[in-house]
């Protein structure tokens, strides 16, 4: 089996590349597929996740990134210019290898792969939910214009989707949204670890892991954990992660006079240890594409307090058993949920044993069946 994935770059530690990385070295070691990750970007920096050896990278190095900062008419020129340099480039390096399937992460080529004729079948893959696959909410210079854009860009996505032999979503809730296509199938992300240490959740710790932006909902998380600590004073929550909103989480941490049981921790290699060491995670998304961070967590034994946000935390979590869902973005349920954890100690550690049996679905053999199920069915139907 020979699978091409067209994606920008793999040097960001994003979600999107993580998982590619773990399925693509997994099909390339266990499974024997001949693996290409075809990029447009940054040609001289390297992946950000460890790839194997059998993977072949080839980069088109058309440099995309270099629309950022142009003014809109001249963006719009160049976007053009390197669309059609990309159409050419990916033409010419489908037909000298030939792939059985080419794997499209929705990025540019979408508006084009189906009219390449290379032999090949075309998927394409999802990492976040429809409605926040064009979000401009967190855009606030957004425009009239923008977002008739968006619209009309969101209807031409809609029409080549359709011509795919299977678009993938990563979750069920997400695949209810999308009625206007009848190819979508779910498989979820697979699990990154599955440690044989685990929590005994007896750490007075709270840990949330996720990048300081708007979408991963720090903010409500801060509001919500003064709540917590009146009380619980003795308990303290760590946020992992880097991003723009930085500054202002430091800001409403210390308006609120948590600088001594709020912490923001930077990224780290070793994140499965500080699942271990913690004893509830939070997550407080207002949206998400699955929600990785919450299967990491259940596989070290950790119970989730989850907004029940659109696309993923609904999927994953079973309320009540292995783990609690919130109504997104209510701060005071969270909090309120964030102390059921805190003050029903068996309870909390039930849910944990609960979260790493549960969790095994998504253990990477069991994502990877899917996949080759996928595969092979649609080989046959050729």
């Amino acid at each position: 089996m020979k699978i091409a994935y067209c994606i920008p770059s793999l040097y960001i530690p994003g979600g999107m590349e993580r998982v590619l990385s773990i399925k693509a070295n997994y099909f390339a070691d266990i499974l024997g597929y001949e693996v290409f990750i075809i990029l447009t970007d940054e040609k001289e920096k390297k992946p950000y996740y460890e790839l194997s050896s059998k993977i072949n990278i080839i980069n088109l190095d058309i440099n995309f990134n270099q629309l950022w900062g142009q003014s809109l008419y001249k963006k719009a020129v160049l976007y053009f210019e390197k669309q059609n340099i990309y159409k050419k480039r990916l033409t010419e390096c489908l037909n000298q290898i030939k792939p059985d399937f080419t794997v499209s992460m929705l990025r540019r080529e979408i508006n084009f792969i189906n009219s390449i004729h290379d032999g090949s079948i075309k998927i394409g893959e999802m990492h976040v939910s429809k409605a926040n696959f064009r979000d401009l909410k967190e855009e606030s210079s957004a425009s009239p214009i923008k977002k008739i854009i968006a619209f009309f860009w969101m209807k031409q996505l809609t029409k080549e989707l359709r011509k795919l032999a299977k678009f993938i979503v990563l979750s069920h809730e997400d695949e209810e949204k999308w009625t206007e296509l009848n190819n979508i199938c779910v498989i979820h992300d697979p699990l990154s670890f599955f440690p044989d240490k685990v929590s005994d959740c007896i750490n007075k710790q709270v840990i949330a892991v996720g990048r300081y932006v708007y979408q991963k909902g720090f903010d409500t998380l801060i509001k919500s954990w003064s709540l917590v600590n009146k009380k619980h004073p003795e308990w303290t929550l760590r946020i992992y992660g880097e991003g723009s909103m930085k500054t202002e989480l430091e800001e409403l941490i210390r308006s609120l006079n948590l600088s001594n049981c709020c912490i923001l921790e930077p990224t780290v290699p070793n994140i499965s240890e500080k699942y271990i060491a913690s004893s509830i995670f939070v997550l407080s998304s207002r949206f998400e594409g699955f929600g990785m961070v919450i299967t990491e967590a259940m596989a070290c034994g950790v119970p989730a307090v989850s907004f029940a946000c659109p696309c993923g935390p609904k999927d994953i979590i079973s309320d009540g058993v292995d783990g609690l869902l919130v109504e997104c973005e209510n701060s005071v349920e969270l909090a309120e949920k964030i102390c059921y954890m805190i003050e029903n100690e068996e309870k909390r550690k039930e849910m944990g044993r609960q979260a790493r049996i549960n969790v095994e679905k998504f253990k990477m053999e069991n994502i990877a069946n899917q996949w080759k199920e996928l595969f092979e069915s649609l080989c046959k139907n050729k």
